[in-house]
């Protein structure tokens, strides 16, 4: 009834009056989760007369534990990975430790810490023939080209068990060779990337036939990864494993490291959740396969997406998901200038939140929101606004001061670049500073100078975001960048006001 009476009139609440009567049949009808999209379950949904919307998050997936294939072939061959351009990483920060590696902030304790208490354990999958390193449920894999650490290490002890002539303890030391021999991380060509992908396969498979077939190999294989686990005692021990790791596409941190020193983009500041490049083509495709078949199935109706404005470049998105939309569902696509289509074919909404001045960009092919911006307005109805001089004496004289909301709004700011988002700042200041390099009248700003001209500039700025892209910068965006750089120098007590001018 809720979706009859209003739907014409608000997306926002039609797309809740969906959702939550979705879930309630589905409860109902008594079909298990599982059906969830699921012929029967969209079955029933249209002799129902209803449909389903999919929630959607493309800006960031889970990084952390075992099982995204991706984020652990990026581990595993860093740059020369073919999802290396999948992920927002600075594969080149200014902290020399870091060049060509991501810093994993995921560490209980500190490393040195965390290595000798032993919970740092290499171990090796004979089936796959494959080493990595585990910490609790987190497993790191080892770079192929440094398996010769490990199946070099006491290689002795195998051609006294074997003979130094035996065929199998031959074509174990030429294996050792081979992995060796792959292409480097940081080559990162076509041609390289698929050579080492290609080698490194089959070296493992030749390595786990190796183990499978003699015994004694694989009792080498396995005494070998003991010792690297500490297990002759000592301190010595733990620097097999420290130099190994060392020598990894990653770096194994503390988690409060995150603040200052990660180089991938993440959702706000959690560290699981590693951003996405959906600007990229091949990203978006990748991602959005099962989506864009559900939608051609007639099993999916319209997409809810999730934090819009963590992507580079959001308008790009929702045209390049309306387009794909149409072609999925063999729709027909009229060309309104540029090949994009005149209308939207697709029914989305977005998680915006909008500032009380703000308006979902006109140009953005979409619906609308998910109604943050109607929330507001409707607990309006529930708010009593004489009572609310009475609530500020009272707040008031339990803080003993009285506060002002734009100057807490502005303090607050401050206080999570210069802890939680720390890292984030050094980032887009480090930028700046290579951009004032380029021209004499700007390289003599400092770096320290520029990266409290930014802090500034961001903790007045008036909305959540702007949407300057090349070629795209509206008159809104112009005016909320120049309010802030105004309000921010107003602000600043440095002696060069110049900066903000630059």
């Amino acid at each position: 009834d809720l979706c009859g009476a209003v739907g014409a009139r608000s997306t926002d609440i039609a797309e809740a009056a969906v959702c939550a009567n979705t879930a309630m049949h589905h409860l109902l009808l008594g079909l298990p989760v599982a059906q969830l999209g699921r012929a029967p379950f969209v079955a029933v949904l249209r002799e129902h007369g209803m449909g389903q919307i999919l929630d959607m998050v493309p800006n960031h997936m889970g990084v952390m534990g075992s099982d995204n294939a991706w984020w652990l072939d990026v581990l595993e061959n860093g740059p020369a990975s073919g999802y290396a351009r999948f992920f927002d990483i600075d594969w080149f920060p200014l902290k020399d430790e870091l060049r060509g590696k991501v810093l994993l902030p995921v560490l209980g304790d500190h490393y040195g810490s965390v290595l000798e208490n032993g919970e740092l354990r290499l171990a090796f999958d004979p089936a796959r023939g494959e080493f990595s390193v585990w910490y609790h449920e987190h497993r790191f894999p080892i770079d192929p080209g440094e398996y010769p650490r490990i199946l070099g290490h006491g290689l002795d002890r195998l051609e006294a068990r074997l003979g130094a002539d035996h065929p199998q303890a031959l074509e174990f030391q030429s294996l050792v060779t081979a992995f060796g021999h792959l292409p480097t991380r940081m080559e990162t060509s076509p041609e390289k990337v698929a050579e080492r992908n290609r080698d490194k396969t089959i070296h493992k498979q030749h390595l786990a036939a190796l183990c499978a077939g003699n015994a004694d190999i694989a009792r080498f294989v396995e005494d070998t990864v003991g010792e690297f686990n500490g297990g002759a005692g000592g301190i010595a021990p733990f620097s097999l494993l420290d130099e190994l790791l060392g020598a990894q596409a990653y770096r194994l941190a503390y988690w409060r490291v995150a603040a200052d020193e990660i180089n991938y983009r993440r959702f706000f500041d959690i560290n699981d959740l590693a951003a996405l490049r959906m600007e990229n083509d091949e990203v978006f495709e990748a991602t959005h396969r099962l989506v864009l078949e559900l939608l051609a199935q007639g099993k999916v109706d319209g997409l809810r997406i999730d934090h819009p404005d963590g992507l580079y470049d959001p308008v790009q998105y929702f045209r390049r998901l309306q387009e794909s939309a149409a072609l999925a569902q063999a729709l027909p696509v009229a060309a309104n200038g540029g090949g994009r289509p005149a209308v939207k074919p697709l029914y989305v909404v977005v998680e915006k939140i909008l500032a009380a001045q703000e308006r979902l960009p006109r140009h953005w092919p979409v619906h609308g929101t998910t109604g943050y911006d109607f929330l507001n307005l409707a607990n309006s109805l529930f708010v009593h606004p004489a009572a609310a001089p009475r609530l500020e004496r009272t707040y008031a004289a339990f803080l003993g001061e009285r506060i002002d909301f734009d100057e807490l709004l502005y303090r607050s700011k401050r206080l999570i670049m210069k802890t939680a988002l720390a890292g984030e700042l050094n980032v887009l200041a480090h930028q700046l500073s290579r951009i004032a390099e380029t021209d004499r009248h700007t390289r003599d700003f400092t770096l320290n100078g520029l990266r409290r001209a930014l802090a500034e500039i961001v903790a007045c700025f008036p909305v959540y975001r702007t949407y300057v892209a090349p070629g795209e910068v509206s008159t809104d965006d112009i005016r909320c960048v120049d309010q802030a750089v105004a309000v921010a120098k107003k602000r600043s007590l440095a002696a060069d006001l110049g900066i903000f001018d630059f």
